[in-house]
């Protein structure tokens, strides 16, 4: 991308920073690459007694003083809440009860209402594996499924991140996931999210995992994609979600040496349906995480008017991997996510969601 270094970037010194910082990091993965994991496990540690300490302490006194009496202090909220991480979100969810004898989602929801900015605090309200479970609760309830929230929750998830999130949700719900995402999807959408919600993705063997076994696997797909999709989604479906990364990158490069375009390319060309959408996500978050995430944070803000659900969604349960989500944004749309946000929000939420991105990636 030809453009000058400081159009369009907030603070030239901040991208140039993150862009050294995460340039290794992107590379390394490139080279070497495996399914995120979101989720700090040890917080689920059904043993575990947290030692919250002192700062989550002083968070939820400072939530406390900003909701009682008459009135509530959004600014004192998006301090103590926005500028947070998952790990001290789900600290700060189990000591404010135990302080104060009170949930705090329920609080937040009493205190500032469902609408853009309430919604996106009560998802900040619990831990990180707590909220990825009510943003899928609310995808599925109601009249009509968001399939694009289910897909982008449940693709290219790690087997301990899919584990973990089909026993905290029927922990929750008393509902099983797969069973309930089952039944509200079918066609090439099924094929797809049930495979993902196996967490069978397979341990990378290079005894096993081998050029010719690639080479048969990237003659599967071609056949199954030239025009034919709708009639053999199972077996594409198998192949990109329970293969490695490590795999799946030799499968792209055979099938880009073999027929002249990259897997990405060609599901981007055979697939027009929201489980060609789902497929493509879940190759990007094998191969191209940082890109695919930038991508679905422009899709929330694409055309007439933004999909502020997936937007919040998508920052809250990224943030971590912001900082490298914000370098390839920038070099992808020559816009930084700051400036995405700005546009495309405003008031409380749209200070809600920079306290976000700068805990992780900030401007200053």
């Amino acid at each position: 991308i030809n453009r000058s270094p400081t159009k369009n970037i907030p603070n030239p010194s901040f991208y140039q920073r993150q862009t050294t910082i995460a340039s290794s990091s992107m590379n390394a993965y490139s080279e070497d690459p495996n399914t995120i994991s979101l989720y700090p496990a040890e917080l689920y540690d059904e043993d575990l007694t947290p030692d919250c300490g002192t700062e989550i302490d002083e968070k939820c006194t400072e939530i406390y003083e900003a909701t009682k009496g008459w009135g509530t202090s959004e600014k004192r909220l998006i301090e103590a809440i926005g500028a947070t991480t998952g790990e001290e979100r789900k600290y700060i969810s189990l000591r404010y009860e135990e302080m104060y004898e009170k949930e705090l989602k329920k609080l937040i929801r009493s205190e500032c209402g469902s609408n853009n900015f309430g919604e996106a605090l009560q998802y900040l309200s619990l831990g990180p594996i707590e909220t990825e479970c009510r943003m899928l609760k609310k995808a599925v309830d109601g009249f009509g499924s968001n399939k694009v929230m289910m897909y982008s929750i449940l693709c290219g998830r790690s087997n301990a991140d899919m584990e973990l999130l089909k026993k905290t949700y029927y922990k929750l719900y008393t509902d099983d996931l797969v069973s309930r995402m089952g039944g509200e999807v079918g066609g090439d959408m099924k094929k797809i999210l049930m495979s993902a919600v196996q967490a069978a993705e397979e341990e990378f063997d290079p005894d096993f995992h081998t050029e010719d076994k690639a080479k048969e696997d990237a003659e599967e797909l071609y056949k199954a994609g030239q025009g034919r999709w709708g009639t053999n989604e199972a077996k594409m479906a198998k192949i990109v979600v329970l293969s490695p990364p490590k795999y799946l990158k030799i499968v792209n490069a055979v099938y880009a040496d073999q027929y002249g375009y990259t897997l990405f390319k060609a599901f981007e060309k055979e697939m027009g349906s929201l489980g060609g959408e789902a497929i493509l996500y879940t190759l990007g978050m094998k191969l191209k995480p940082y890109e695919t995430i930038a991508k679905l944070i422009k899709k929330a803000c694409a055309g007439f008017g933004t999909d502020e659900l997936l937007l919040t969604c998508t920052l809250i349960r990224y943030q971590d991997l912001m900082g490298h989500v914000c370098v390839a944004h920038e070099e992808l749309f020559e816009k930084s996510v700051h400036e995405r946000v700005k546009d495309e929000s405003g008031g409380n939420y749209e200070k809600l969601l920079l306290a976000l991105l700068n805990k992780v990636a900030p401007l200053e």
